[in-house]
């Protein structure tokens, strides 16, 4: 990444082009996940449908259920009486640091109006998967290929493949080769062991060295030590114009300047 990053930055430095590199987040190391929806279908909440011998989730019939990104996850909670049950039941989940209600959520800046009726976030070693079969012989068809449209959340167990599989290289090639003659093959070498993963996001880092980063060949266009999230837009656009003006930030947001 160091080389390609090198090259870059010389192609553009001929150029005469100012540099920026914005990093999306950090990752910080966790040692487990949190199956917030297998929690909730125990508590009889979240319920699933079952179609060739797989538990499909059922969103419309569910009382509430967990959309998982990372460490943060929405909940959605369908009757308005059960909000704070779901709430309570939540913060016992072994992992879990916060769960916001709506007042939360404002404090927090998560009030949007697609957002679940509360947001669950994890521990700063903990990661929530979106799991919610009981038994894995019954897990959907999906869970063991990547497939982002079909997840009720995001799988970061799928950037690995099943440690437990012999010769999947040879696996892979072998579905591939089967897709070319027509026939329709998953291409399931996906582990359902959330333990895999050794690193994750979303929560803001206890230290801003673990987080995003924000880098300018421009130094005067950057100052102090944090920069507001909200700020990034205007100082990207500034490098874009023939001169750039210092930006003044004081305000402490999860984005190190460098």
């Amino acid at each position: 990444m160091d080389q390609l990053c090198a090259e870059l930055i010389a192609a553009a430095r001929q150029d005469g082009s100012r540099i920026l590199a914005l990093s999306e987040y950090g990752v910080t190391p966790v040692r487990g996940d949190i199956a917030i929806n297998r929690a909730l279908r125990q508590a009889g909440w979240l319920q699933v449908r079952e179609e060739q011998g797989e538990d499909k989730l059922d969103c419309g019939a569910s009382a509430a259920f967990a959309l998982a990104d990372h460490q943060i996850a929405h909940i959605y909670v369908r009757r308005p009486e059960l909000v704070d049950e779901v709430k309570a039941l939540l913060r016992q989940l072994d992992g879990v640091e916060m769960v916001l209600d709506e007042a939360g959520k404002q404090l927090y800046g998560l009030n949007h109006p697609r957002s679940g009726e509360l947001v669950a976030i994890s521990r700063v070693d903990r990661w929530f998967s979106y799991y919610y079969w009981l038994d894995q012989a019954k897990a959907p068809d999906f869970a063991r290929t990547v497939d982002i449209h079909r997840k009720p959340g995001y799988d970061p167990v799928e950037l690995f493949l099943d440690p437990k599989l012999p010769l999947p290289k040879l696996r892979i090639a072998w579905t591939l080769l089967k897709r070319k003659l027509g026939q329709r093959s998953l291409l399931n070498v996906i582990s359902l062991d959330g333990s895999l993963v050794q690193g994750s996001h979303g929560r803001p880092t206890d230290k801003p060295s673990d987080g995003p980063l924000l880098i300018s060949s421009e130094p005067d266009s950057l100052s102090g030590d944090m920069i507001p999230a909200t700020a990034v837009r205007d100082i990207m656009l500034a490098h874009l114009e023939p001169s750039i003006a210092p930006q003044r930030h004081h305000n402490a947001m999860p984005a190190a300047a460098g």
